[in-house]
């Protein structure tokens, strides 16, 4: 028995880390055909020297190239070239006509396509029917080959759908239906209905609607190729043999089925075993639903139906103790979830309060004002801390729980005892929170619940931040900012209402439109025609050396201009990258690092350097709409330091005076300087929005299905995933870097503490992960899995990012370089 697989695509592109087996380590031999990045790991994953892998060069992986359908003809003329030198190779010749034979096609073309030109395309239409000619060739060279002695069986998969505009991994139909077409040795013919038990519209639109029509699960595959050609199912594989595929005697599919539910059920004894020798034999709770008697009777009750010829019988009691088995095995996967989920929720709730009774104790004057005799904790404390540790580890060492456990559950310890060695700061929060009126309480916390939760809510929805932008439009209007600056209140309102229409538009690559990245690259030459004007009315030296590099800057931003409307066109033309386009955009990418640094080190002068020196490189890696949002972020951020300079003005005072003199390079150590009040606890929770809007103004970055490869063809358009997935995250850093710069001027004009701030944000984004941890899933589609874990992530990580993000600011606002002569020395 010989078997081809066809697969457009396969899953990933990176090894397992995880041993597995396959069905081509099954196999007597292998051989495939297809990309560098999906056949190595078959070979590395099979035991002994089985597994023939061919592949073309990663270069021919071209989303740019002429005809993408080339990787497909290489692979049929491989195969072809494979079975003429098999009639002249005696050794090769015995060995494809062995029994348990898998001939692997792996074909990328269409995928390819897909990603570069949508699934609507003419390329990606004439590459179906190129792959449509190829398979029907290669079936004629099989039977040709083997003399058409009905021993060969072909199954034609997927691995995964696409979107209109070329993306997967959500969990829409287009994405997840995938085909699966097999005919051949073994394989039951077409089966003609009346009624089909499908309400979905896709039969009539293949016009299948008279054909029976069978879904299975993608890991019901592995057992049915398993099945066809006669190989043990793979020991890892928890699918169920589709036995209504199988064109055979009722025996052979009842002892299939039996087989592949004892395959199944040894995995879950496995894993009960595993669990119950590290299990305190009073604390062990067994999977109810399978019990050893209730394993037992189905296997007995299964060979008895055998032997009466039962098979119908025998089939859908075997699909029940898989099931059972399959729920089992979740069940012990997820054992500890609870006890863990509960050490590691202790452990958030207190490590919030230590930070939050930290700001208490020193960055505000709370317990100043408040405490009157400091009194040291009880010496029971830390011995009652301390047996709790010593008691919680030999509970762990007993049950010879891995290291991580002992991260999880003895974490909370030191925590909480550093908590509640704080009780005199908690005696005097409870002591001022009584001075105040009951209702004031609860509103400022309902206020602040409300904040957390529209933080949370926009990572699942992204118009709850165009919800956020606009109450923060309205928020000058119900203080004293309005009376006291109207024309920067209605700039903040303007730029917020503008900032706000970007989480409503589609997800950045949906609907490419180039001549709004040349828009956007038309509106930084106009900012800059402004700032030019203001330098040429001065004639100082200074002026002339500023003079100089925005003249770069401008130069900088038509060449990216050029580059994008030129690589556009000539992707379409199907003529490739031009190499002097890819040169100007790694030079422009490379000098944006640089040019920041030759501007003065005033103010507003260095935020707009900094701005006109990324814009370029995000015009060469924008596709859409998404080129306007730095613009707009930028615009917004700018007036948002005038607004935090007006908070804290006095009448009588110039504030555009004052913002014009300041200097980053004045920048000291200020935390001493004045402690936090309510104000700051807003300026921290407006620059967590701002980071979160970054993060999903344009798009969902925690979704591999909001990337859009198109957005980094002017650096490169072969394959590669490390270099893509770089160039889009320094995407996704401008408007961050933007955010901070801005925020650093903040900093410095309010004289805000560092420390306190980043305290003040921990809290914040504690608070946001202790939400996403329960919210953490392990099944639905790649997009819900990947986005909930994502989520968790990014705002466990956040306030680590923000000490980065910070100190890039501090890096880009205070150095300074000469153009010529020597350097100057700043005060840093």
């Amino acid at each position: 028995m010989k078997m081809v697989t066809l697969e457009h695509r396969l899953l990933g592109w990176k090894e397992n880390p995880v041993e597995f087996d396959s069905l081509f380590n099954e196999s007597r031999y292998t051989w495939s055909w297809g990309s560098p990045d999906i056949l190595p790991m078959f070979a590395k994953g099979a035991s002994g020297d089985h597994v023939y892998t061919y592949s073309y060069d990663a270069q021919k992986e071209d989303f740019g190239a002429h005809d993408a359908t080339k990787l497909d003809t290489w692979v049929f003329d491989k195969v072809k070239d494979f079975f003429d030198g098999a009639r002249n190779n005696q050794s090769l010749f015995s060995k494809v006509n062995e029994e348990k034979v898998v001939f692997f096609l792996h074909l990328l073309g269409i995928d390819t396509n897909g990603h570069a030109h949508r699934p609507s395309s003419r390329e990606y239409k004439d590459n179906i029917k190129k792959v449509d000619d190829g398979v029907k060739e290669i079936v004629s060279i099989f039977k040709h080959f083997y003399g058409d002695d009905g021993k060969t069986a072909f199954i034609f998969t997927s691995d995964h759908g696409m979107t209109d505009w070329g993306s997967h991994g959500a969990g829409h139909p287009s994405e997840t239906l995938t085909p699966l077409v097999t005919w051949g040795a073994g394989i039951k013919g077409p089966q003609k209905v009346s009624t089909q038990q499908f309400d979905d519209e896709f039969l009539k639109e293949w016009r299948l609607e008279n054909w029976k029509r069978r879904d299975v699960d993608q890991a019901d595959i592995a057992p049915l190729m398993a099945s066809l050609i006669g190989v043990p199912f793979p020991l890892n594989s928890v699918g169920t043999l589709p036995v209504d595929y199988l064109n055979n005697t009722g025996l052979f599919k009842a002892e299939s089925m039996l087989t592949n539910a004892v395959q199944i059920l040894e995995q879950f004894k496995v894993k009960m075993t595993q669990k119950k020798e590290v299990t305190l034999p009073f604390l062990f709770t067994p999977f109810k639903l399978l019990s050893d008697s209730q394993q037992l009777d189905i296997l007995r009750k299964a060979r008895s139906y055998i032997k009466q010829e039962k098979f119908d019988e025998v089939v859908s009691l075997c699909e029940e103790l898989i099931n059972l088995a399959l729920r089992g095995l979740s069940y012990y996967h997820t054992y500890d979830r609870f006890f863990l989920g509960i050490s590691v929720a202790l452990g958030f709730v207190g490590w919030t309060s230590y930070a939050s009774l930290l700001i208490l104790k020193s960055h505000s004057n709370l317990s100043r004002s408040a405490r009157t005799e400091v009194k040291k904790p009880h010496r029971l404390l830390p011995c009652i801390f301390v047996a709790i540790g010593v008691l919680m580890a030999c509970f762990l060492l007993i049950q010879a729980c891995p290291w991580t456990y002992y991260v999880y559950c003895l974490l909370p310890v030191p925590i909480w005892y550093a908590v509640l060695r704080e009780y005199q700061v908690i005696q005097d929060l409870v002591a001022s929170l009584l001075t105040f009126p009951l209702s004031h309480v609860v509103a400022c916390s309902l206020v602040f619940i409300l904040g957390i939760e529209v933080l949370v809510f926009s990572f699942f929805y992204r118009y709850m931040l165009t919800a956020g932008l606009i109450v923060f439009a309205g928020w000058p209007f119900l203080t004293q900012l309005w009376a006291r600056a109207k024309i920067t209140c209605l700039s903040w309102a303007l730029f917020s209402l503008l900032l706000a229409v970007f989480p409503l538009m589609p997800v950045v690559g949906r609907k490419p439109d180039i001549s709004l990245v040349m828009g956007a690259g038309l509106l930084v030459l106009l900012l800059s025609l402004a700032i030019v004007t203001t330098l040429t009315k001065r004639k100082t030296t200074l002026a002339k050396e500023e003079l100089l590099v925005l003249l770069l800057q401008m130069l900088s931003t038509m060449f990216s201009m050029y580059v994008v409307y030129s690589t556009h066109h000539s992707l379409l033309k199907k003529e490739g990258l031009p190499l002097m386009n890819q040169i100007v955009s790694w030079a422009t990418l490379a000098s944006s690092l640089v040019v920041p640094f030759l501007s003065s080190t005033a103010l507003f002068q260095r935020l707009s350097s900094i701005l006109l020196s990324l814009m370029p490189t995000y015009l060469l890696l924008s596709t859409g709409y998404e080129a306007l949002f730095p613009l707009v972020l930028s615009c917004l951020m700018f007036v948002w330091i005038h607004m935090e300079q007006e908070t804290l003005q006095q009448p009588g005072v110039s504030c555009k005076q004052k913002l014009g003199s300041i200097q980053f390079t004045c920048n000291t150590d200020i935390a001493q300087l004045r402690l936090l009040d309510p104000d700051d606890i807003r300026r921290a929770f407006f620059l967590v929005f701002f980071l979160v809007t970054a993060f999903f103004g344009t798009g969902n970055i925690a979704s591999i299905n909001s990337f859009d490869l198109a957005s980094v063809y002017c650096f490169l358009t072969v394959f590669s995933p490390f270099m893509m997935g770089a160039l889009m995250m320094w995407k996704i850093l401008i408007p961050f870097v933007l955010v901070m710069c801005a925020f650093e001027a903040v900093q410095i004009t309010t004289q805000l503490s560092s420390k306190g701030l980043f305290l003040v944000v921990l809290v914040i984004s504690d608070i946001m992960a202790l939400h996403f941890f329960f919210l953490v899933k392990d099944s639905g589609s790649w997009l819900d899995i990947g986005t909930s874990i994502s989520h968790y992530v990014i705002v466990m990580s956040m306030t680590i990012f923000l000490v980065f993000l910070n100190g890039l600011a501090q890096l880009l606002t205070t150095k300074k370089l000469q153009l010529y002569g020597k350097s100057k020395r700043h005060l840093l």
